[in-house]
């Protein structure tokens, strides 16, 4: 069966303009050669650190950003080269939720104008029907649908976050990407955003690329997970399998920093990375994370691993796995 989304070797690269001419210096690798794919009502997690190029990813196979090289691929159609009004019909499939739930919704709409918004762009209904289309989804996100007059300023962020989801809905969309959807809401409101985005899903048959930092979150919603580093995924796999056995470095330690109660943390060896994230625009050779790996061998620091299957659907980026050897889970070289 083809997967809705499919992307293949994905790259996006910023130039770095300097001087009075603003000649090209250099450029920022913010995603290096990415591929995953997405099947109906499922779930992707792609987490990693802050400036790893998980929601570059995210934007650009929407096409809200053009893609340097690589393919994107929705219900096996190619869209890389498509332009603006050829991309029209598929922006109608695939909608974002932001990460700020103020920052994305215009101060000078009401909430009912903006997610009606979608629905006025795409000619969709009358405009009757949208109001009536408006109303049924404030009540289906969970506010009531008299607040379609209000102005974002006058809801909290929770309420900010539920008109941004009504809106990625209004359009009936297959995939929604969410950029961290509820990483700038308290705790107590996050369980129920990521609640009513499983609702939804269910609901709706959606698909989603769920783009996160926590870890707690991605396991709860994700049916698999894609471990990002410095622009390139280092492994993926189902949730299970990633939380059980990482079979990478930069996995392992990621799983080691997440909190957990005392009689665990004493059965759990924390993996402590030195140094600091390389920059994106000078990343090192070969192995872009060989330079905090406590494995890192000789080829590690000039040959690239390749992103392989390992075990039966689950892939990692490693050269610890070449020729059988075994992932020496927690057991750092020195130890």
């Amino acid at each position: 069966m083809t997967p809705l989304l499919e992307v293949d070797n994905l790259k996006k690269h910023f130039p770095i303009h300097k001087g009075v001419f603003s000649r090209v210096s250099g450029h920022v690798y913010a995603v290096d050669g990415v591929s995953f794919h997405i099947k109906r009502g499922e779930t992707l997690g792609l987490v990693g650190e802050s400036g790893c190029g998980k929601s570059t990813v995210g934007r650009t196979l929407l096409k809200l950003l053009e893609p340097t090289a690589g393919k994107i691929k929705v219900r096996g159609e190619d869209i890389t080269e498509l332009d603006r009004d050829r991309m029209l019909p598929y922006r109608r499939q695939m909608q974002m939720i932001y990460q700020d739930p103020y920052a994305s919704l215009n101060p000078r709409m009401t909430a009912g104008e903006i997610v009606g918004e979608p629905l006025v762009i795409h000619e969709v209904a009358t405009p009757r029907e949208r109001r009536e289309r408006v109303a049924g989804l404030f009540e289906r996100v969970g506010l009531r649908p008299e607040l379609t007059r209000s102005y974002p300023h006058e809801f909290s962020g929770g309420q900010r976050q539920r008109i941004g989801i009504a809106r990625a809905l209004a359009l009936s969309p297959e995939l929604i990407v969410g950029d961290e959807p509820v990483s700038a809401l308290d705790v107590s409101i996050q369980a129920q955003i990521i609640n009513l985005l499983m609702d939804l899903q269910d609901e709706y048959q959606l698909s989603y690329l769920f783009v996160a930092h926590d870890l707690a979150v991605v396991e709860h919603i994700s049916d698999r997970v894609a471990v990002m580093y410095l622009g390139r995924i280092v492994e993926m796999t189902d949730k299970t399998t990633l939380f059980d056995t990482p079979l990478h470095p930069y996995t392992e330690a990621l799983l080691s920093a997440v909190p957990i109660p005392k009689a665990s943390a004493r059965r759990r060896s924390r993996v402590i990375l030195t140094g600091d994230v390389p920059s994106p625009i000078n990343p090192p050779p070969g192995c872009h994370f060989h330079t905090r790996c406590p494995y890192a061998m000789a080829r590690c620091r000039h040959e690239p691993p390749a992103l392989r299957e390992v075990k039966l659907g689950h892939w990692a980026s490693c050269h610890l796995h070449d020729g059988g050897v075994r992932f020496p889970l927690a057991k750092p070289a020195g130890e």
